[in-house]
């Protein structure tokens, strides 16, 4: 097996753990990438593993199971972590039940609220963070409210992630990252972003499955999420060109991928 620049890709066929993102990577919006369910096949052929890392704080993981199964994929909440789920537990570890302010879609507040945060989409003059996702049921009074929170009191300033954009079938939209970076410019706070590039999720899946460093692959469509998370983590990468980077933005990187592929099409084995 040989990548998009004829590197030798062979030893893909021995990892163990598969962490694919998902946006870019197996579906576009509603769509599935061509060779997606081949590639998840030959993965369960092989004996491995495979769990979907994604930055989308949009869905939560029931959501993302009914999703998957619509689209064909065999997946349950073992094959799941989310940048929610990552956010919510360090915001748990941190905090414990003192209040938290959130903005995001309301699959997003009721599965923070599941894992036991005490969330509020209120103004709350005591709470300890304000945590902002990838809203898309976002709205001008939404905006209006997280910036007084980000100026009214002392909450820090989380996020979810920092993508700039979310694919879709006709190109993209605004994501978690974008939408920050207006509530920075208009606050002058900083957030403190969870999900990728951080390893959290990459570890806390070793973790769970019990696998080694040299037995995980990342896979994912942009290198400054994806990729670079699997380079903080200490693990193979490898950038499908199916979602947000091109060729371009890979050369522009500093930070490069164990691997290249058009789509996890050409990763079948």
């Amino acid at each position: 097996m040989r990548d998009f620049f004829g590197v030798d890709a062979s030893r893909i066929k021995h990892k163990k753990l598969f962490l694919l993102d998902m946006d870019g990577t197996i579906y576009l919006d509603n769509n599935l990438i061509d060779g997606a369910l081949d590639f998840l096949s030959a993965i369960k052929r092989g004996g491995g593993k495979y769990v979907f890392i994604t930055n989308n704080s949009s869905k939560s993981v029931n959501d993302y199971i009914n999703k998957v199964n619509r689209l064909g994929i065999s997946a349950g909440k073992e094959n799941f972590l989310t940048s929610t789920q990552a956010s919510a537990q360090l915001l748990l570890e941190k905090y414990g039940y003192k209040p938290i302010y959130a903005q995001g879609t309301s699959s997003f507040i009721r599965e923070l609220k599941d894992f036991g945060l005490n969330v509020t989409t209120d103004f709350c003059a005591e709470a300890c963070a304000v945590l902002v996702g990838f809203d898309l049921e976002l709205t001008t009074k939404k905006l209006n409210l997280t910036a007084q929170m980000l100026t009214k009191t002392d909450a820090v300033f989380y996020a979810t992630n920092p993508d700039w954009v979310c694919p879709v079938d006709f190109g993209f939209v605004p994501d978690c990252g974008s939408m920050c970076f207006g509530l920075t410019k208009a606050t002058g706070k900083e957030p403190i972003f969870i999900g990728k590039p951080q390893p959290r999720m990459i570890e806390l899946a070793m973790k769970n499955f019990g696998a080694d460093r040299d037995e995980v692959l990342v896979i994912g469509d942009r290198v400054y999420t994806d990729i670079k998370s699997g380079i903080n983590a200490g693990v193979d990468t490898a950038l499908v060109l199916s979602g947000e980077t091109t060729l371009d933005v890979l050369q522009k990187s500093a930070d490069k991928p164990s691997f290249v592929f058009n789509s996890v099409k050409d990763m079948i084995f």
